[in-house]
């Protein structure tokens, strides 16, 4: 008897139901294909119930969340609330409360799509950064002495444990040899400035590359990555780093392989549930407009597919992208510049994956 999934679905703010509409739609299109079965649970978490209730995230809620099969997600963001608020309350909590470790991020350029780096083609930008997502500086340690005077101090701690640090990297040397495309494993760090954090980075990730002898292995500051980002991409496969560097190069990762209307990410318990997204914020001043670009939720869903083992169903899904993008219909991935609508652009890509 096949198995019916329970996918826990958060629309969020903004255009963020806009963008999951269409991604449900491609759903459907690959659910009738491949004999598929799902529930769809919705939960209406975001800016509009914390107006209204003041409630953020319910620990019932949670509860409830720990016990789904997957968590699609829109966006979160609203402009009558307080950054931080939602972000810390959902996003967050949700990585934390159901230790989601990985933070896993393609950086791909499909074809018929701008890229600011020059002469670069899809074959030159196709690498994934797996990024710790539980631990560092946005575990929340710190605190505050003598706030508001001229004497304040803020401190803010990144918290490394051998536990969170190696079961990333050991999940970082299985995606890369699953993968199996350059099967070569960058480390991302500061070993020459955070001694403390990055030698226990570099020393557990050498300790575990000897159980990987057919792993090529390099390491890579930081600072030195993003420029490489930029002028040769192409020498990247699978990047491994920390909870803050890894925030930081897959937004530039982002913009390389087309900027934010295409970037899709999870956040992953391989043990657990885990929650997919579009990179891209929830984007209130395009609200209702259906001129969003939905890729990156469509993208999104795909990646959720494969994680949750319906691997040729999820690559449908994106070979379905490529070749709506290759059809030349879709004229760019800017909100408002595509040719399409937002709708238009989920019937494109779901009538490809029907066939």
């Amino acid at each position: 008897m096949s198995k019916t999934y329970k996918i826990a679905v958060i629309a969020g703010d903004g255009t963020g139901p806009e963008v999951v509409k269409e991604g449900l739609k491609v759903l459907q299109a690959v659910g009738k294909k491949y004999s598929l079965k799902y529930e769809l649970v919705d939960y209406d978490l975001g800016g509009e119930r914390y107006k209204q209730t003041g409630e953020i995230l319910p620990d019932s809620v949670v509860d409830e969340l720990r016990k789904v099969d997957a968590i699609y997600l829109g966006a979160i963001g609203h402009p009558d609330v307080k950054p931080g608020i939602l972000e810390k309350g959902i996003l967050l909590r949700l990585r934390f409360e159901l230790d989601q470790y990985i933070n896993l991020r393609p950086v791909k350029l499909y074809p018929n799509v701008y890229t600011p780096v020059r002469d670069k083609k899809p074959e030159d930008i196709d690498f994934v950064v797996v990024r710790e997502n539980t631990e560092g500086l946005y575990s929340g340690s710190g605190g505050f002495l003598k706030k508001g005077t001229q004497d304040e101090v803020a401190i803010q701690t990144s918290i490394n444990t051998r536990k969170g640090v190696e079961r990333c990297i050991r999940y970082a040397f299985e995606y890369t040899r699953k993968r199996n495309k350059e099967n070569k494993l960058t480390l991302c760090g500061k070993t020459n400035v955070l001694t403390f954090a990055f030698d226990l980075w570099e020393r557990t990730f050498n300790e575990v590359a000897k159980e990987y002898p057919k792993i090529k292995t390099d390491y890579a500051h930081v600072d030195a990555t993003t420029m490489w980002f930029v002028k040769n991409p192409e020498w990247f496969d699978v990047i491994v780093t920390d909870n803050m560097f890894g925030d930081i190069i897959t937004d530039l990762g982002a913009m390389i392989q087309g900027g934010m209307g295409i970037a899709a990410g999870g956040n992953i318990n391989p043990e657990g549930v885990s929650m997919f997204e579009p990179i891209g914020g929830s984007a209130p001043k395009y609200t209702g407009k259906n001129v969003i670009n939905p890729l990156a939720a469509i993208c999104a869903m795909g990646m959720m597919l494969e994680v949750i083992g319906e691997i040729k169903a999820g690559k449908s899904v994106e070979q379905a992208v490529i070749k709506a993008l290759e059809s030349g219909k879709i004229k760019s991935l800017g909100a408002g510049k595509m040719g399409l609508s937002t709708s238009e652009v989920g019937d494109l890509i779901a009538g490809i994956v029907a066939g």
